[in-house]
């Protein structure tokens, strides 16, 4: 029987075009995930749990599987391990033949290469642009001149939990952005 996965990052992206090509290659029975985590997937869960033996695990492309060399080997040498074969679609890999196998770990290698080099691009954008002045991450909650209320209200013996609510902030947020100035005294 042939079991199909397929995998979406985030929420606004589609599994038509990957759920299409698995039931043109006549799987028939898919599971999906919607999530960018490695570590928690309940559908590929779901179709390891459901394959048996004389199966074959159908994906659209490699990368809808995992996220490491080490990882798609591990669950693909966990798969033939219970008489499971694999298949990826767009990559022509078929781990029933041993010419597959060897494509498997060459493809493998080359999308966990593929992964890094869109990391150190990345990080080498986010160096330029903190080399350029640019600074990542969110905005503060706290300004400049809501820091400087905060501290005059509390200066002034204003409760924290009434000073944040007047500010907008959560009494978290209030005690992080004040910890940084000196010789504050918070009333709780």
């Amino acid at each position: 029987m042939l079991v199909g996965y397929a995998r979406v990052s985030t929420g606004d992206q589609k599994l038509e075009l990957q759920l299409d090509a698995l039931r043109q290659a006549g799987v028939e029975k898919v599971f999906t995930d919607k999530v960018s985590s490695a570590k928690v997937r309940p559908g590929l869960d779901e179709a390891l749990a459901y394959v048996r033996e004389g199966d074959i695990l159908v994906v659209w492309k490699l990368d809808r599987l995992g996220r490491s060399v080490k990882g798609l080997i591990e669950l693909v040498e966990g798969l033939q391990k219970r008489g499971v074969q694999f298949r990826s679609l767009t990559d022509s890999i078929d781990t029933s033949t041993a010419a597959g196998r060897f494509f498997f770990h060459m493809m493998a290698a080359l999308a966990q290469m593929e992964r890094e080099l869109v990391r150190e691009r990345t990080n080498a954008g986010l160096a330029a642009a903190r080399a350029r002045g640019r600074k990542g991450g969110r905005k503060p909650k706290m300004s400049e001149s809501k820091l400087a209320a905060a501290k005059q209200l509390v200066d002034a013996g204003n409760p924290a939990t009434e000073v944040a609510t007047h500010l907008g902030v959560s009494r978290a947020t209030l005690y992080r952005s004040l910890s940084k100035l000196k010789d504050i005294t918070v009333i709780s």
